[in-house]
């Protein structure tokens, strides 16, 4: 465990960090999960002046998607409709696509992987606010389909 540990806020008093350390946990390992979220915090602390913690939030809340595309169909046709995203998944897809992105970098430990792509996430760049504009370009560039959302909500 890392001698930060203790200095930042404990995560059972923070649900959004137990959240997020459960979503990072492989095969029912939470201490190993926490022990590379805590060690991540404090390789930012070693990065920047930011209170790690305040670094985390920013990440989650630039890499949250206000809209997606979701498949319907209409006919025989497959339409990606653009629709918003509800607070909730809007957590939980921000929290998964930081996981996979720094999962996704290579050559170093997890707890580095973690601090990086939260850093990059807060400063808004990196491979999971890529994912963010993405999904937003997709519903942007459907945004004709936009109509068959609203058809789809009343008719169930």
């Amino acid at each position: 465990m890392s001698k930060l540990y203790k200095s930042f806020i404990p995560a059972s008093s923070n649900p959004t960090m137990e959240k997020f350390i459960s979503t990072m946990m492989y095969g029912g390992k939470k201490s190993r999960a926490r022990r590379v979220f805590f060690d991540a915090l404090t390789v930012i602390k070693t990065r920047t002046k930011d209170a790690p913690p305040d670094v985390f939030q920013k990440a989650l809340i630039n890499v949250s998607p206000m809209i997606e595309v979701r498949p319907r169909r209409v006919g025989g046709a497959v339409y990606q409709v653009p629709v918003e995203v509800s607070p909730k998944r809007q957590q939980a897809l921000s929290m998964r696509w930081i996981i996979t992105a720094a999962r996704g970098r290579k050559g170093i430990p997890m707890a580095q992987k973690l601090a990086l792509e939260l850093l990059d996430a807060s400063a808004e760049q990196g491979a999971a606010f890529k994912k963010k504009e993405d999904v937003l370009k997709m519903a942007q560039a459907n945004k004709a389909f936009a109509h068959l959302a609203k058809q789809g909500e009343r008719s169930h």
